[in-house]
């Protein structure tokens, strides 16, 4: 994470370009959470993906900004980026906490605040990716008018809150017209039953960020999984 403000001209981190699989460690074994870590890494991923719950958002409650700090230096030491994902409510309360202990995309819910235009232009003030997530119920002109404002746009596959949910069937079409929407500058991230099965589809609509949680971690083998999953797209 810099501490230089992004503006719409910065250019993304290398880390973010073409298409990228994000491990969420949400379904990460937190036992050994640093050799999991590095054992995608080491099989080529770029993007840790945090997802932060707080009990209100979403029911479960999961981990925060001092479990951040203690795998930043480890993910940006090794060549790759942190994807922190907040559903919580009231979201830019948060903001700075999660830049300090080095985020460097934030995406907040467009749901969990009136204030999406000016929560995307702090998160940008604190150098970081600025993201809007929308859920499945959510419709894509929710994010219209932050187009030069928002990095990244991630579309929900599956209702926030829990890992190992099955795959939204209509997400395809729902991309295809969030990438009609935003254009072609603005990244497009998907989270949600992506696996082998899915992703192929997904990023034929035109996303280019995958988070795949429980089908990399709860297979026997991480890291050929996450490889599996990246052939497929």
């Amino acid at each position: 994470m810099t501490n230089q403000p992004r503006t719409a001209e910065t250019p993304l981190p290398e880390s973010f370009e073409g298409i990228r699989i994000a491990p969420s460690i949400l379904s990460a074994d937190f036992g050994k959470l640093g050799a999991q870590i590095a054992e995608v890494m080491d099989a080529g991923a770029r993007v840790i993906h945090f997802d932060v719950m707080d009990g209100q958002f979403v029911p479960p409650i999961t981990i925060g900004p001092l479990v951040l700090a203690g795998i930043a230096d480890q993910v940006h030491d090794a060549g790759g980026v942190v994807d922190v994902h907040l559903m919580i409510d009231n979201p830019d309360r948060q903001f700075e906490d999660f830049a300090k202990a080095g985020a460097d995309a934030i995406t907040f819910h467009e749901e969990a605040t009136p204030h999406a235009h000016r929560c995307c232009h702090a998160i940008r003030e604190l150098g970081c990716l600025a993201g809007v997530a929308i859920n499945p119920g959510t419709p894509v002109e929710a994010v219209a008018e932050l187009k030069g404002m928002a990095d990244m746009v991630l579309a929900m596959t599956v209702n926030p809150g829990w890992g190992g949910q099955p795959f939204i069937e209509t997400s395809p079409d729902k991309v295809r017209r969030l990438r009609s929407l935003v254009g072609e500058d603005t990244l497009i991230e998907v989270d949600g039953g992506i696996g082998t099965g899915t992703i192929g589809r997904m990023a034929e609509a035109g996303a280019t960020l995958f988070v795949a949680g429980s089908a990399i971690f709860n297979a026997p083998d991480p890291a050929q999984a996450y490889a599996d999953i990246l052939a497929a797209a």
